[in-house]
């Protein structure tokens, strides 16, 4: 019994981990800069507006 306890405990602690990552991933997501994008590289210039 106790084995089956601990392996319930693994997996809600792998779930609220992912649950973290997957938030603070969106966090990033939405955090990211409004307005203009310029880059230069390899194939030109390019201008988005975001």
């Amino acid at each position: 019994m106790p084995g089956n306890r601990n392996i319930l405990y693994l997996i809600i602690g792998m779930l609220v981990v992912a649950v973290g990552v997957l938030g603070y991933n969106l966090y990033q997501a939405k955090k990211q800069p409004e307005g203009l994008q310029i880059n230069v590289g390899p194939g030109g210039l390019t201008i988005q507006n975001k």
